[in-house]
């Protein structure tokens, strides 16, 4: 292992296309109502504003540690089992019409530069349980991949959403006080009784509950009322006055991405060194911080691993060639690839008790450890974009949130 002088500020990893805080969006949804004709009509555009929380993800890595049964080859690597989808995105921007997006705008939105997937969803303004809430519809097969990891990995929650019953956010079930497993009166153009399946993370800031595409077509929702855009790297500024173009004054588009959240947030440093080996992500991070390099917070390992594999989810290889659930380049992690938690033998890759030790080891050296602008610098180091490392702080002040 070299000495920290040496250090060479090398990137590593691939960035999953994700950006999860947002601690303030407006969102434009076309109000569905019941006609005395049975047919659902458009109202005027509702403007939501959802505090931070409402709509926030709270990722939760809980997933269980899976160590290699061997040292790994590249004729021997696989991908570890998993209930997640192969990739995760989520929405940075959202284009909604009240009476739908035209067909033809779809393929010319996805034609945007910086654009890497869409997804459209059907929605509206309905009542559920007597009161006010605003629903998409969605295959859920499609729309899985756009949560959090924490969501997307709730097997039950989908193959509910999946047979027709109804999902909402947490801030929802509190307001529309539903209990899972009890069935509801949902009243659009038409009247459903839909059971609830429980509530999750949603990743789109001012929905507050998620039905499947046949359901809503039941309820009258506006078939196509919005369209996801995932553009991890773009300038979402740009990227919203390009897509208003394409739909036109009538359309509301807007960025999901974060506003700015305070720099100042204190992440927590876990000092306790366990001589016991940690058995899940959670667990690992914090010990992998703590032992490898004291003084960084936990929340940062576990913001980077989620980022970059899904807690062990996604390990590989991307199309830029980097591993594991850290996501190191090959190159890069043969200088700093490291035994960790009494390992002996060839630092590997795809293990887990080596790779976030190595990667706090990296962070460290960059002196991630000492807060502040260092902290910045560190993340920087290991992706070189801006928005890398405010996604990544992000994540970890939920984390932190979380754990206080």
């Amino acid at each position: 292992m070299p000495a920290c002088a040496s250090y060479s500020y090398q990137t590593v990893g691939r960035v999953i296309w994700r950006r999860l805080c947002v601690t303030a969006a407006i969102v434009g949804l076309g109000a569905v109502v019941a006609t005395g004709t049975g047919y659902a009509s458009v109202a005027g555009a509702t403007v939501i504003v959802v505090p931070y929380g409402a709509a926030g993800q709270s990722p939760h890595p809980k997933a269980t540690v899976t160590e290699p049964a061997t040292r790994t080859t590249a004729a021997t690597r696989t991908t570890a089992a998993t209930s997640l989808p192969r990739q995760l995105v989520a929405p940075d921007v959202l284009a909604v019409i009240q009476t739908g997006i035209p067909a033809a705008d779809l393929p010319k939105i996805k034609k945007l530069s910086g654009v890497r997937a869409v997804l459209s969803v059907s929605g509206g303004a309905i009542k559920i349980n007597g009161k006010q809430v605003n629903v998409i519809g969605v295959n859920p097969g499609q729309f899985r991949s756009w949560t959090s990891p924490t969501t997307a990995a709730e097997q039950a929650l989908w193959q509910a959403l999946s047979h027709g019953q109804f999902v909402t956010s947490t801030a929802a079930q509190r307001t529309l006080g539903v209990v899972k497993g009890h069935a509801y009166p949902a009243v659009a153009a038409r009247q459903v009784s839909l059971t609830f399946s429980g509530s999750a993370a949603l990743s789109v800031p001012g929905v507050d509950a998620v039905v499947n595409k046949t359901i809503a077509g039941r309820l009258g929702l506006v078939s196509d009322l919005g369209v996801l855009i995932n553009a991890p790297a773009d300038n979402l500024t740009s990227l919203v006055q390009k897509v208003k173009q394409i739909t036109g004054n009538s359309s509301h588009v807007i960025s999901l991405q974060r506003t700015t959240a305070s720099t100042s947030t204190k992440l927590p440093v876990d000092t306790t060194v366990s001589s016991a080996r940690p058995t899940t992500y959670l667990e690992l991070y914090k010990a992998s911080a703590a032992r490898y390099c004291p003084g960084l917070s936990w929340t940062v390992l576990a913001a980077i691993g989620e980022v970059e594999s899904g807690d062990g989810a996604n390990v590989g290889p991307s199309s830029a060639g980097a591993l594991g659930p850290m996501q190191f380049l090959p190159s890069t992690w043969q200088q700093w690839g490291t035994d960790g938690f009494g390992d002996t033998g060839t630092p590997d890759i795809m293990n887990p008790y080596d790779a976030v030790p190595s990667a706090a080891e990296y962070l460290c050296a960059a002196g991630g450890n000492k807060g502040g602008q260092s902290l910045y610098n560190a993340i920087f180091a290991y992706n070189h974009a801006s928005w890398y490392v405010d996604e990544v702080l992000a994540i970890a002040r939920e984390y932190a949130q979380s754990a206080g």
